[in-house]
């Protein structure tokens, strides 16, 4: 390129000459990216339900549609800061791999908060988005339960509903040990892995309880919304099945020779 060409100098312009360096990697860009990664996930997971609603799509249609746009979500952004802040984007996940030793107690309630924050920033901007009529159809895409109704042979209350949420996060977090925790994982494919994973719980779960697999998906819609019917569940489930699918790899699966992963720039022990 000329060298007389405009160019933005992006290199002089960068963080690193206004704020410290370990300041940058240790918390604010992994905070920022936790943010990011649950912003995306409410404002296309929930935001599909409400389009679905709007569009009249069928009972079908609706659900792969959700799935998909929760699946490609949290895959793609995993795929686009995974390496900034390890891609939690769930404090299921944070909780089950601070249970497992990969991250430190504060860095762990700090990512949790930026999680929240992402969500509920989401939320509000779905809300000025969607007229009320739609949000009220939809319910704002707050995950909740199936109950008995007359006729419908889906008999799904709170005992089943988190079972379900137990399992479903299970296979989440089992599946982001495999292939982004454990050193002899196939990293490559993590980003899919991921997605995929969401995608299919979904599919199973989402007309059952919403297959929410993460807390944070469930408070922003429901802060914003002020839908909070069950949401003891959409804690207590996602992160049971995280810590169980944490002990699983971290305890058992992955042998002591082979040791863990260095942690990821944001990610520390202490």
């Amino acid at each position: 390129m000329a060298d007389n060409d405009m160019m933005v100098p992006a290199r002089e312009l960068n963080a690193e000459g206004f704020l410290p360096a370990d300041l940058l990697a240790n918390w604010i860009r992994p905070l920022i990216a936790e943010m990011i990664g649950p912003f995306a996930l409410v404002f296309i997971g929930a935001g599909a339900i409400m389009t679905a609603t709007g569009q009249h799509f069928s009972d079908g249609g609706t659900l792969v549609a959700v799935a998909l746009a929760h699946g490609l979500a949290i895959g793609l952004m995993v795929a686009a800061a995974g390496h900034i802040s390890g891609g939690h984007y769930n404090p299921a996940v944070t909780v089950a791999l601070w249970a497992g030793g990969k991250i430190g107690l504060i860095k762990a309630v700090a990512y949790i908060i930026a999680q929240l924050a992402g969500a509920v920033v989401a939320a509000m901007l779905l809300r000025y988005i969607y007229p009320e009529a739609i949000r009220d159809a939809a319910n704002f895409g707050v995950p909740g339960i199936k109950y008995v109704q007359e006729g419908d042979p889906l008999v799904i209350g709170r005992a089943r509903g988190f079972m379900i949420e137990v399992v479903a996060t299970f296979f989440l977090v089992y599946v982001i040990h495999g292939v982004a925790v454990d050193p002899r994982g196939a990293h490559a494919v993590a980003p899919l892995a991921i997605g995929l994973t969401i995608t299919m719980d979904i599919f199973m779960a989402g007309p059952l309880t919403g297959a929410a697999m993460n807390p944070a998906r469930h408070f922003g819609p429901a802060l914003v919304h002020g839908e909070w019917k069950d949401a003891w569940l959409y804690w207590a489930g996602p992160i049971t099945g995280g810590v169980l699918a944490s002990i699983v790899h971290n305890y058992i699966f992955i042998p002591k020779s082979v040791g863990f992963p260095e942690p990821m720039p944001g990610e520390h022990y202490t």
